[in-house]
């Protein structure tokens, strides 16, 4: 037998069937109880803080306690032992394969991974200076020109279309940043790993030989995996409401990375490289940019530090502070911007401001700090993001579809200003 929650306002009384999540989550289903329909009330919340979107089977995140899930996985079990690909396996297949079905899916992926050549010249219209995230992002949505016979309402073609995205998005990222660079494309190598071809894709010349190290190919992985979903974010909500409109599902993609551009989204690990600038142009004293954090009428804030959904430590921070450590020692890199943020790390958790709101380093502070280290430029950070993330979207995005869930239109309260009589222009 179903509970309810019975909500009364004046003479209105509704019985509100309750919704109760495997983990013990509890959500008032105002759909079911035709809410406006039945007393032409709406409920309010501002940015969907407090309002759940959908049932989903993908991703479980507790941030009281610092948990993060995939398809039922510790994040830091999967982090630790499988690779990206896996990942994307469990995400978009439900399960983590074995060995023979992993081998089968990375040769589906090896199948996709160029882009049509007449596509190239998609670049030569983009000025060297285009942000790669604008780029991306058209790129995305361009591709469904080329690929027209997607049909989401045919399973095959769906996954079709995910295999595609897949080998494709890391090469048109990758193709974007030897843009930006007056550098030759390279072509991908599907004989390497997925991060190994997106970094020789990146770093590499046809006139050098370009050597993986594994160290860093693991490293990359790691960051891909930790980024591959967050449940319901900005992004993500962004993929499932263009999706819940059957437009294709590349043109669903471009919505996800438009979404996650910004500097309080994906661009956050951007905004911690821009912040340790600051800090270096203003001579490089953490003490000084610490005190400067903690003073509320001073505009500096320190970057990658806290979390709006985590109230503890974020596990994802954890787990890449060991493969920062690594990264730096295996390098030997000595970066002024490094090194301030290692000192910054050091001061924030040490310091009783800090510790006692809770304001640890999170995912964006670390994630930041390795891909500097790795090479990868500022403004291609975010597009990184992307990559990591675009199996958690498609995974949302089939769920969506699968639960055969309405087209999304949310309401709103109205506030502006009552009927007003028109007057013709030359009255006015």
């Amino acid at each position: 037998m179903s509970d309810y929650a019975k909500l009364t306002y004046k003479d209105h009384a509704v019985d509100i069937p309750v919704k109760v999540g495997t983990e013990g989550e509890i959500g008032l289903d105002l759909g079911a109880a035709k809410l406006r329909d039945k007393t032409g009330m709406v409920s309010l919340d501002v940015a969907f803080k407090h309002t759940a979107s959908t049932s989903s089977a993908v991703t479980f995140l507790d941030g009281a306690n610092g948990i993060l899930r995939y398809r039922g996985y510790a994040i830091e079990d999967l982090a630790e032992r499988c690779s990206f690909l896996e990942v994307c396996h469990l995400l978009l297949r439900g399960e983590l394969p074995n060995n023979q079905q992993l081998d089968g899916y990375r040769r589906e992926l090896n199948r996709h991974t160029l882009l049509h050549e007449d596509f190239k010249r998609f670049f030569d219209a983009f000025p060297k200076d285009a942000h790669p995230m604008g780029i991306l992002s058209a790129v995305m949505a361009a591709l469904s020109t080329y690929y027209q016979d997607g049909d989401t309402e045919d399973p095959q073609a769906v996954e079709l279309d995910v295999c595609r995205l897949l080998a494709k998005l890391p090469t048109a990222a990758a193709f974007a940043f030897k843009k930006s660079q007056g550098q030759p494309f390279i072509y991908p190598d599907n004989s390497l790993r997925y991060p190994a071809n997106f970094l020789r894709m990146m770093f590499s010349f046809p006139t050098e030989e370009w050597l993986a190290d594994d160290d860093i190919c693991d490293a990359l992985d790691t960051l891909l995996i930790l980024h591959a979903d967050h449940e319901q974010n900005c992004s993500t909500s962004a993929v499932r409401l263009v999706g819940s409109g059957h437009a294709p599902l590349y043109a669903c993609i471009s919505a996800g990375i438009s979404a996650l551009w910004g500097p309080r989204h994906g661009g956050a690990n951007q905004a911690v490289l821009v912040m340790l600038e600051q800090v270096r142009q203003a001579g490089g004293n953490v003490q000084k940019a610490i005190a400067a954090a903690k003073d509320k009428n001073d505009p500096f804030r320190l970057m990658g530090f806290g979390h709006r959904v985590y109230k503890n430590f974020d596990p994802r921070a954890r787990i890449l502070k060991n493969k920062a450590d690594l990264v730096l020692k295996k390098m030997g890199i000595h970066d002024p911007l490094l090194e301030i943020a290692k000192e910054l790390e050091e001061a924030a958790l040490q310091d009783p401001y800090f510790v006692e709101r809770k304001l640890y380093p999170n995912v964006d502070f670390y994630s930041g700090i390795i891909y500097r280290a790795l090479g990868i430029p500022t403004d291609m950070m975010t597009v990184m993001f992307a990559m990591g993330r675009l199996p958690g979207w498609i995974a949302h995005w089939k769920e969506m579809r699968e639960q055969d869930q309405p087209i999304g239109r949310p309401r709103q309260i109205y506030i502006g200003p009552n009927h007003r009589e028109f007057v013709p222009l030359e009255r006015r």
